[in-house]
């Protein structure tokens, strides 16, 4: 596993918007593309592991579907589980076989260990980003508050203890949210430029 060039580690609550940044900046950064810029998801080797231990469809808990939901909370715990005996070992499946010479996006980074991780061993080039929605927009979006999940360190581990480098807020104004995301492409262009 090389290093990136860049690598930029969001986070965000359930419905934020955190996958459609991801893929916005990805888009919007200069062309690297796909064949240059990876995404990755620490949620899913959660999901596919827990898939294959309780016999589950990794396709539905990969999506965005009820079925997903259901299984939420008792995934949330496993994943704790592993965490407290490795809190590494989700950071270390997602990018040991990653290949793209450029950068690397991290959709889903939910715990202070997360954070920790990426700058320990990415430290010169690890970026923060925040992303911030508001109650009401993440109800629009689907999002309705669970006991157990959105109470639970998967969600509120980053809440407070980390200095973000970024922070955008992405509450439907696409002039707005163009006005913040600009910065941050300026920056993704001038890091790659180097």
């Amino acid at each position: 596993m090389a290093a990136p060039a860049l690598l930029l580690l969001f986070s965000g609550k359930r419905k934020s918007g955190k996958d459609f940044l991801t893929d916005t900046v990805r888009s919007r950064s200069g062309g690297l593309g796909v064949e240059n810029c990876a995404i990755l998801r620490l949620s899913a080797p959660i999901k596919e592991q827990f898939a294959k231990e309780h016999g589950l469809d990794l396709e539905q808990l990969l999506g965005s579907s009820g079925y997903k939901e259901r299984y939420r909370a008792e995934m949330i715990r496993w994943g704790e589980e592993k965490r407290a005996h490795d809190p590494g070992y989700f950071c270390r499946l997602i990018v040991k076989d990653v290949t793209v010479p450029v950068w690397q996006l991290i959709s889903d980074a939910r715990r202070l260990t997360d954070v920790e991780w990426f700058r320990t061993h990415f430290a010169a080039v690890t970026q923060t980003v925040r992303v911030k929605a508001s109650q009401e927009t993440r109800r629009q979006r689907g999002w309705t508050f669970t006991l157990g999940v959105d109470d639970a360190e998967s969600e509120c581990g980053l809440d407070e203890g980390v200095h973000w480098d970024w922070i955008l807020s992405n509450d439907g104004d696409p002039q707005e949210l163009d006005r913040q995301l600009q910065p941050l492409l300026d920056f993704i262009r001038n890091q790659i430029a180097q």
